[in-house]
């Protein structure tokens, strides 16, 4: 039995890019697009009226403007991510988007496959950084707002608690479904995960991932088993 779609909450003022967002996400039926708005206030209206999965974020909106309509979206909805849809680039920019609460972020012009990837990253608890702003996570800039501690060198730079479990177990040898069995989560959602630890990790498949990671001293012990 096949999962329900993703409903997606589309915020975007430009109509005719909003119209191939559209298009592409309507070519997958395992993505659905319940509403759409053209500023922060529509949204945060539409977010109140509706039950979301993810909402997919344009920064550069009239009004209320995108990173303040993220960090309100998050505010009142804690556990519905937000993926960011910009041009922009700027380091700046993205420690504000932390500091607002998204949980992911792609310049548009995106290829779809990734674009579609990313979301289903955040609809399974994931994070999804691209690699400009993997990197300027990395650097250590304290986002705006924010007062964290450093993570420790044993802690793999970008990847969250879950992913960090997975790789763990990539490593010593388990396939897909055994890290699913392990985890008690579904198989489909490793399969995430992995491409998530690639993608920031910046590297081509599990064995380079692996290899890093031995390099880096970022495997821990293996993870208990735990019910999510």
């Amino acid at each position: 039995m096949s999962n329900p779609p993703l409903r997606i909450l589309l915020v975007e003022d430009d109509e005719l890019f909003r119209l191939g967002l559209r298009v592409r996400f309507q070519a997958d039926p395992q993505l659905d697009i319940v509403a759409e708005a053209e500023d922060g206030e529509t949204a945060i209206e539409l977010a109140e009226h509706h039950a979301l999965d993810i909402v997919v974020l344009d920064i550069g909106l009239p009004g209320l403007g995108g990173i303040e309509t993220c960090r309100q979206l998050r505010q009142r909805h804690p556990t519905l991510p937000v993926l960011v849809l910009t041009s922009h680039s700027q380091p700046e920019l993205i420690n504000r988007l932390v500091a607002s609460g998204a949980q992911g972020y792609c310049l548009k012009g995106i290829a779809a496959e990734t674009l579609i990837l990313a979301l289903r990253s955040l609809a399974a608890g994931a994070s999804w950084w691209d690699a400009t702003a993997t990197q300027t996570i990395r650097t250590g800039l304290e986002p705006v707002g924010l007062s964290a501690p450093a993570a420790p060198p044993s802690e793999p730079p970008g990847l969250t608690q879950r992913e960090q479990e997975v790789l763990t177990l990539i490593a010593t040898g388990k396939s897909n479904p055994e890290i699913a069995q392990s985890l008690f989560i579904t198989t489909g959602t490793v399969r995430v995960h992995v491409h998530s630890i690639l993608h920031k990790l910046g590297v081509r498949d599990r064995t380079q991932a692996v290899i890093l990671a031995m390099q880096n001293g970022w495997l821990a012990a293996e993870p208990s088993p735990e019910i999510v």
